[in-house]
């Protein structure tokens, strides 16, 4: 079982700011190509952690259609476009499949602890040794940056940073490992 992080898919999020930079010329066009994604690397038995804003704008049919083709177990993090009617909504029917987690989650991960959530959100202090610190995986921004504001502690898991993938935990940890490796060269 691997666990996979990513943010603000937006499916059903028909505007042009939110397709258009990602490389598509449609809605339809960018959802495809995130389910063809997904389930390229995903397993049925996976987790996936969804940072919020995963899907708006859309009616039942459609959401179910895309929900029922996306593999793995889907654990929800609150993000602004998730409205109290669709985390009902998902409870309801899909409560099997995606578990609603609340606005933030901590999990630990060999010797890493990750704050989730949809913001980026200042865990440790700015003096703090980026070896031992907790760090935060957020989206929300929209942003091709992997690190938010280069800081080595919020890493930006959403799609717009990832190529339209979703994130393997462990490509994470490298990331994050070669991050502080780069900020070390600067502290010694």
């Amino acid at each position: 079982m691997n666990t996979y992080i990513t943010s603000d898919t937006h499916f059903g999020h028909d505007r042009e700011f939110i397709y258009k930079p990602r490389g598509f010329n449609s809605l339809y066009e960018m959802e495809e190509k995130i389910i063809e994604n997904w389930n390229n690397k995903v397993n049925d038995d996976d987790i996936v952690y969804v940072l919020g804003d995963f899907a708006l704008g859309m009616d039942e049919h459609r959401l179910n259609n895309i929900i029922s083709r996306l593999k793995g177990n889907i654990k929800l993090i609150i993000g602004n476009h998730d409205t109290d009617k669709k985390l009902d909504y998902y409870k309801e029917k899909w409560g099997w499949k995606i578990e609603i987690v609340g606005y933030a989650t901590v999990i630990k991960y060999g010797k890493k602890s990750f704050y989730l959530s949809h913001y980026p959100t200042l865990v440790s202090s700015l003096e703090a040794d980026p070896r031992h610190c907790p760090y935060n995986l957020s989206g929300h921004t929209h942003s091709k940056q992997l690190f938010y504001n280069d800081m080595p502690f919020i890493y930006n898991v959403a799609l717009d940073a990832h190529n339209n993938n979703i994130i393997l935990l462990d490509d994470i940890c490298v990331d994050i490992n070669n991050k502080i490796k780069e900020c070390l060269k600067y502290l010694k």
